[in-house]
């Protein structure tokens, strides 16, 4: 068992590091944004502008990459049928591209109707910068194509570099462009664009270098082709899914628009926070485990599944527990050190803490959904996390419109944290209805809680440290005034916890620990 959490770890590791940058240039772009736009009508504006692209992306690539390409193409790499393999790239290739092009030709002519949804104050502006950034859509499903052949392969470094391209792209842009432009939001939307020109190219030279060629073939052939229907077969569950999932996304951000300026954004702030931890970590493991996961799937090594999901929830429950407890803890700190400069002002820091409080709690739930649904997918079953999203989708607009009047932004925050534990609690029911699949949930369960309770311990120094450390700080700049304090409680606080788990003997930790080991004694 712990050779195989060892491999995962492994595995994983260069992915996250590249996913790691990736956070990290994401968290600057939104920076960038809060400098340049603050939590104003026109960062509302660019925020929806781009939500809405970002949904049709959701559908149309990486969810139907995951759930439906990457278990298919790894039947046609069993049978080793080269011909065969290259027909139905093309044709998937065809299909993808027509369609995505219909989506792109259509959202650009419907934007006046669709952006009314959300009641934004600038109402122009925001059909403008939803047109600009459409076609975004078109090179990023793209780019989630060859990445699912990639991974497929077992070839991770390229999909973990592209999201990089993008937010420089975004960030230099914004910078550059803005005298240019008539503000900076259109700087930001045109980095975008180019963005996902970059994410496409950066990859399409490594699906030649692995030995696949594909062309464009007639639709009619594309979509008679056995793999595309499969692929279709596979996708049609996902897709509702994903549509429930995204108008989630809708439903909440057309709530938090009618909650007052500044609400959309300060809950793109608090997310964009969250999703640095789960990008890095659990859409990494998320990835890696997919193929791993289909692969034993398909031979019938189900007991090698098992270990396999049980070790994958282990350390997203090892990343994330203890991450939400001292984000919990050094919010306000976390929030004025990033965000808080030119137009990021103190309702800004106000409105993004208390969607930030209500939006960590649900972090672990999310990132072990990222982890389930997998699961499903490696056997070609869509069905099940579809049934999941849509009543989970249920919970969080009930949750969400009865929330977002008395808390506004919080609520709205809340409500996506409580559907997504309901999500994972109905996926690990339905998980077991697969007699194959043994998860041992007490043994996640308690080892959640173990970590809750170390957690706990490691933040009695935080609690101790930081009055005195803060005034000591006080009046010297952002980055001294927030960060030294920050830093001085995040080393106390892992100290103790990584304490805890080497006297405990955390197999994750003797896993890692035993990774280095074998790199250090390498010549």
């Amino acid at each position: 068992m712990a050779l195989s959490a060892r491999s995962l770890i492994r595995q994983g590791s260069a992915l996250s590091l590249l996913t790691l940058a990736s956070r990290v240039l994401g968290l600057l772009r939104e920076m960038t944004k809060a400098a340049l736009l603050g939590t104003s009508a026109l960062s509302d504006a660019f925020s929806v502008a781009f939500l809405i692209p970002n949904l049709f992306r959701r559908l149309f690539a990486e969810g139907s990459i995951a759930a439906a390409f990457i278990p298919t193409f790894k039947e046609y790499l069993l049978e080793n049928d080269r011909a065969a393999i290259r027909e139905f790239l093309s044709c998937i290739c065809t299909f993808l591209t027509f369609f995505v092009s219909l989506a792109v030709i259509a959202g650009i002519m419907l934007a006046p109707l669709l952006v009314p949804i959300f009641s934004m104050e600038a109402f122009d502006e925001t059909v403008f910068l939803t047109r600009l950034m459409f076609p975004f859509l078109a090179f990023i499903s793209l780019a989630a194509f060859f990445q699912g052949i990639l991974n497929s392969v077992n070839v991770f470094a390229p999909s973990g570099l592209a999201p990089i391209l993008l937010n420089l792209a975004a960030i230099l842009c914004a910078y550059a462009l803005s005298p240019l432009t008539a503000n900076p939001a259109r700087a930001m939307a045109v980095g975008i664009l180019i963005g996902g020109v970059l994410e496409a190219a950066i990859q399409f030279p490594f699906v030649l270098k692995q030995g696949y060629r594909f062309a464009f073939t007639g639709l009619r052939r594309a979509i008679r082709n056995r793999g595309t229907r499969r692929v279709l077969a596979l996708i049609g569950p996902t897709i509702v899914g994903m549509a429930a999932y995204q108008l989630n996304d809708l439903v909440s951000t057309a709530l938090a628009g009618r909650a007052g300026a500044g609400v959309v954004s300060s809950l793109q702030y608090s997310l964009r926070l969250q999703e640095l931890i789960l990008g890095v970590f659990a859409v990494s493991i998320g990835t890696v485990l997919l193929p791993d996961l289909a692969d034993h799937a398909k031979r019938g090594r189900w007991e090698a599944y098992n270990e396999r999901l049980l070790q994958g929830i282990h350390i997203i429950a090892l990343i994330t527990v203890p991450v939400t407890f001292f984000s919990l803890a050094q919010g306000e700190t976390l929030i004025r050190l990033l965000f808080q400069t030119r137009r990021f002002n103190e309702e800004s820091v106000r409105l993004t803490l208390s969607a930030f409080r209500c939006h960590m709690p649900g972090l672990f739930f999310i990132a072990l959904n990222r982890i389930l649904a997998p699961a499903f997918y490696a056997q070609s079953d869509s069905a099940s996390p579809t049934l999941a999203g849509l009543l989970s989708f249920g919970v969080n607009i009930l949750l969400a419109a009865l929330l977002a009047g008395p808390l506004r932004g919080a609520g709205i925050a809340l409500a996506l944290s409580l559907s997504s534990a309901v999500n994972t609690g109905l996926l690990l029911i339905f998980l077991r209805r697969n007699a194959r699949i043994v998860l041992a949930l007490p043994s996640a369960l308690g080892y959640t809680l173990k970590l809750s309770l170390f957690s706990c311990a490691a933040l009695i120094p935080v609690r101790l440290i930081r009055p005195a450390v803060t005034p000591l700080f006080a009046g010297q700049g952002r980055l001294i005034a927030q960060g030294l304090p920050l830093l001085l409680t995040l080393i106390p606080f892992a100290a103790v916890g990584v304490a805890l788990l080497i006297i405990t003997g955390d197999p994750q930790v003797r896993a890692l620990i035993g990774l280095f080991r074998k790199k250090a004694s390498r010549p």
